[in-house]
């Protein structure tokens, strides 16, 4: 399998759920500090919030089956902070699951979804 990044337990492959877009933000934080006739200086107070949404496609009779949001949900229920290691080995460090969206469409008999979409927002633990 080739996984593409392994969140805990979980594994984002192309034999799984791949995803097709991956977008990292990061906040800094400064802060404006008034000065006497003078316009004010900003004061860097460190990092802020840094989060990542991931967004993909889950054909369940290809590969991967039916249960793969399910264990997405499971890793978050967890409420713990996960491993977030990229497919080339690099350790990013601890990650929450912030936001889980799922999108089921094009259904067999029985209400099976042949297309799920997904959508995962997970913020960094923030490190002691």
């Amino acid at each position: 399998m080739s996984t593409m990044m392994g969140l805990g337990n979980y594994r984002f492959s192309l034999n799984t759920s791949a995803y097709q877009q991956f977008r990292r933000s990061i906040e800094y934080r400064w802060q404006g500090q008034e000065r006497l006739q003078n316009d004010p200086a900003m004061q860097y107070l460190g990092h802020g919030m840094e989060q990542i949404d991931l967004e993909g496609t889950i054909y369940p009779e290809f590969r991967g089956g039916l249960d793969q949001i399910e264990q997405m949900k499971r890793a978050a229920d967890k409420g713990e902070p996960l491993l977030l290691i990229d497919g080339m080995g690099g350790i990013w460090g601890r990650w929450v699951i912030t936001r889980l969206e799922e999108n089921r469409e094009v259904f067999l008999k029985g209400g099976i979804p042949r297309k799920i979409s997904f959508r995962m927002s997970i913020s960094k633990y923030g490190e002691d």
